[in-house]
């Protein structure tokens, strides 16, 4: 029976093709959206049949003789609502996870320290109102959006939207609580009279205290064409597998935008390739989206032995994107940190170059000994590859999110209430409100059933000792690099 009534209600759902919304997904403001897929002509007997069949279906889901549940099921390609649930699973029988996270996730009680005595007032909140571009309330498995200022582009519509997904997968296992976000990429700093603002971000760095949070570019950067990362990754994976690695072009390379504060690597272009062991191409991101994407296709990038991370005015998305390629890649070593690479070493996960005067002979040092030690930086390359592969998987950026989320709300301390001119959220009305390339990565990226497991289970906080030893550790050895370069290179002026 409830086969019969998917096939059925697939039928009369409704298809956004052609559709004329410009409504703000974030807004609580939609129009009429759809139009049909089948066209029916409107005669006496076609219209009885669907009043018959609507009286029908009323009847059976409300006696429960159908599963309400196939709704939640069908696709948002075509959809007619409007508004959201009335009501949300609240609970959900899922069994205990038998896996430890990432060593990663123990960032997360380094980022909460600042409240760990104090925890975290309503003024606390509030106080980061004038640098936040949003405030979240999750309150009884429900949403509520108020909204202060538009983000870049569309992460903010985004980063709610993984919110919401987060809430699909793991029903009800959220406690209430409210927070605020930043969409930008510099971090904001110290709070009023110097203490910390309780606030959500993207980056940060030594200067600043801010919660880590997933980007938005995990369920999809539409304006770049970028596919959310549970698909992405899965194509990069199979991309990684074209060409072996000794087979590959054995020069670094890099491809992005200059102007964001990276004209120094473009120095390092040189006459050609071999001056300083490089391929650098600005990316034009205008001409990219007239010409449809069709020379940023990141599966088909993973063909140099080496790839280089730089940041631009703060960390990039495409750190991710680079670190999947099975190249070594050379870290010019980052002032910010994200949410995961706080977990990686020099030598096991990437090759670390100081960004500096010496940038360009540090790159072609690194690619020099790369060559000559074929074994070492393929495996190098491969580890960092895995890294990504296994421990930054969408499962795991679902538990990042729920733990770091439930760990701040256990440190609040006051009972989270809507603001008056806040709105509800649902996937259900966010996809139905988007059009075009957002609705299809919002339907790529939707979470389709709850987890039959619980998150995975966080690991202790660091020890004071043994964090200390994990930073003196990358230091030494990034040291060691260093060290290697300066003998390598008192070696060439002897000669």
């Amino acid at each position: 029976m409830k086969v019969v009534n998917q096939i059925f209600l697939k039928i009369f759902w409704w298809s956004s093709s052609g559709s004329d919304s410009g409504s703000d997904s974030i807004s609580g403001t939609h129009r009429k959206c759809c139009r049909p897929v089948v066209k029916i002509a409107p005669t006496t007997t076609g219209v009885l049949l669907i009043f018959l069949f609507l009286f029908v279906a009323a009847i059976c889901l409300s006696s429960g003789w159908i599963d309400s549940s196939i709704f939640s099921g069908i696709s948002y390609s075509g959809c007619t609502v409007q508004t959201c649930p009335r009501d949300y699973a609240t609970t959900n029988i899922s069994r205990p996870s038998n896996l430890t996270c990432p060593s990663y996730f123990k960032w997360i009680y380094e980022d909460l320290k600042s409240w760990k005595e104090t925890g975290i007032t309503k003024e606390m909140v509030e106080s980061a109102n004038k640098s936040a571009n949003f405030k979240l309330v999750i309150l009884n498995g429900k949403v509520y959006l108020e909204k202060y200022r538009p983000s870049f582009e569309t992460r903010d519509k985004f980063t709610l939207w993984g919110i919401l997904q987060l809430l699909r997968l793991y029903p009800g296992k959220l406690p209430d609580l409210e927070l605020m976000f930043n969409c930008d990429d510099v971090p904001s700093g110290r709070g009023p009279n110097g203490g910390p603002p309780a606030l959500f971000r993207y980056c940060a760095d030594q200067w600043s205290q801010e919660i880590m949070f997933p980007d938005w570019s995990f369920w999809g950067w539409v304006e770049t064409n970028i596919k959310p990362w549970n698909q992405l990754l899965e194509e990069m994976v199979d991309g990684n597998k074209r060409i072996k690695w000794k087979d590959r072009v054995p020069f670094a390379y890099w491809k992005g935008n200059p102007d964001v504060n990276r004209k120094d690597l473009m120095v390092c272009r040189g006459s050609n390739e071999k001056e300083w062991n490089t391929l650098l191409y600005a990316q034009n991101w205008g001409k990219e989206s007239r010409w449809g994407f069709k020379h940023s296709n990141l599966a088909e990038q993973c063909k140099h032995r080496y790839k280089i991370y730089i940041e631009g005015w703060t960390w990039s998305v495409s750190e991710k994107y680079i670190l999947t390629c099975d190249s070594m890649t050379l870290f010019a070593m980052p002032r910010y940190y994200d949410f995961f690479n706080r977990g990686m070493l020099p030598l096991q996960h990437y090759w670390p170059i100081i960004r500096d005067n010496n940038l360009c002979p540090s790159l072609k040092f690194a690619v020099e000994w790369g060559n000559n030690h074929t074994d070492l930086a393929q495996q190098i390359g491969n580890t960092s590859s895995n890294f990504i592969r296994e421990e930054l998987k969408m499962d795991y950026v679902y538990d990042y999110m729920f733990h770091v989320l439930n760990e701040y709300s256990k440190l609040l301390r006051f009972k989270p209430t809507v603001p008056p001119g806040a709105v509800e959220l649902c996937s259900e009305t966010m996809a139905c409100s988007a059009n075009g390339i957002m609705r299809k990565f919002m339907e790529d990226s939707m979470v389709k059933s709850p987890s039959s497991y619980s998150p995975c289970n966080i690991p202790p906080p660091y020890d004071p000792s043994t964090l200390q030893e994990f930073i003196e550790k990358k230091s030494n050895l990034t040291r060691q690099v260093q060290m290697w370069q300066h003998e390598s290179q008192n070696i060439n002026k002897t000669q």
